[in-house]
């Protein structure tokens, strides 16, 4: 009796230890590329419709899981597939069904949205997706007085915010870009480079029509203007139709990996988005005085390998490549194929390459220096091995004061 019970003891927990384990060894739910856009509704309403692109990047996942903020009223509107525009299957679960399954770590009395990828993600990709919904809460976007505010903690870094039609913005707590649309509301574009999250407070009002002297001397500006001629030329040297991109919105990033600076060399990754229909290729001019090599690409999205090629001056003419400039003998240039993008649809591109470059990564005495600008809004340096970074001056006082 004592044995059996002995035997079924050890049974019992060896069953438990493996199921222990099994939970433990579940892969947590990774994302990356968050981007949310606030459109602020009637301010009656106390409500705003959030448009939130996100990239699940667990490799193999099915779903992804979306917490739905607690004290929230919540109206989901549908979700998207952003590579193929195609509409994908969702519903609300609670924590312990999310947790079921396949997000181990979900809250056990939270919310969440589970939505169907249109395929499993593919090892080192991931799947672009843009959630829709409506929040309905009175904490975060309410009246005052004569102004509405807006007021929220932001966990995710990048994020846009969209005046109703009609408000004119007062002010906001950090720096903002902030940009008129076509139809007359004002966006604000917020990126939060650092670690934590940040209540993000945005004040606006109700703007009046021809509610100064200015006002009206516009408008009928406009209206003479409009009665005589549509169009007029302007002489200047200054960029008077340039039209700003939105910096939380850009996608593009760059993770430079340093070689040890007697090579001259480093490795980089590239990730880029094409939306352009009928876009069938990536064009990357490798730097004057850099060499490229090892250069490979893949679509994030499928995991598909793409054809690579490494043009060189003359042969670049013959395939008939145009790079908006003059090529010379040495023009070098690595060209990406793919399948041309169809309208609608996008594909998240990750290029691969080594430079060499004798001139701007150089050992100085016993300091490492590497001289390149940057063109791209986000950018990662990782340094070689055995190399560290010293507090500059301005750091150290800082840090003392």
């Amino acid at each position: 009796m004592n044995r059996l019970s002995c035997r079924t003891l050890a049974i019992a927990s060896s069953f438990f230890m493996y199921a222990s384990a099994s939970v433990a060894q579940a892969p947590r739910q990774t994302q990356a590329d968050s981007y949310t856009r606030y459109e602020l509704l009637d301010p009656a309403m106390q409500s705003f419709r959030i448009y939130y692109d996100v990239s699940a990047t667990t490799p193999g996942a099915e779903y992804f899981y979306n917490t739905l903020r607690a004290g929230s009223e919540h109206t989901v509107h549908g979700a998207t597939d952003l590579m193929t525009g195609r509409a994908l299957e969702w519903e609300v679960v609670g924590g312990q069904e999310a947790r079921d399954s396949g997000h181990p770590t979900a809250r056990l009395d939270g919310e969440y949205l589970k939505v169907e990828l249109a395929r499993p993600v593919p090892n080192g990709g991931e799947a672009r997706i843009r959630i829709d919904k409506t929040y309905r809460d009175t904490a975060s976007y309410f009246r005052d007085d004569d102004r509405i505010i807006f007021s929220r903690s932001l966990g995710i870094k990048r994020n846009s915010v969209m005046l109703p039609a009609g408000y004119e913005l007062i002010g906001c707590n950090y720096p903002s870009q902030v940009v008129i649309l076509p139809d007359g509301r004002i966006k604000l574009s917020f990126f939060n480079p650092g670690p934590s999250a940040v209540n993000y407070r945005v004040e606006a009002r109700r703007l009046e029509v021809l509610d100064s002297p200015w006002d009206a001397a516009v408008a009928s500006a406009s209206a003479e203007g409009s009665a005589t001629t549509t169009t007029q030329t302007v002489s200047a040297a200054a960029r008077v139709d340039y039209a700003f991109s939105e910096r939380a919105f850009q996608d593009r990033e760059i993770v430079y990996f340093l070689r040890q600076p007697e090579t001259h060399s480093f490795s980089l990754y590239h990730d880029y988005t094409e939306s352009r229909p009928g876009v069938d290729r990536y064009l990357n001019v490798v730097r004057q005085g850099s060499r490229a090599s090892n250069p490979s690409a893949t679509i994030l999205d499928t995991g598909e390998e793409l054809e690579v090629e490494e043009l060189k001056g003359q042969e670049i003419a013959d395939r008939g490549i145009s790079l908006g400039r003059k090529i010379t003998p040495e023009t070098e240039v690595v060209v990406i194929w793919f399948d041309p993008v169809a309208v609608g649809h996008s594909v998240r591109l990750r290029i691969e390459e080594t430079y060499t470059d004798p001139n701007r990564y150089v050992l100085a005495g016993d300091e490492l220096v590497w001289d390149r600008g940057f063109g791209r809004p986000q950018n990662s340096v990782v340094l070689p091995y055995g190399w560290y970074q010293y507090p500059s001056v301005h750091q150290s006082e800082t840090a003392l004061s």
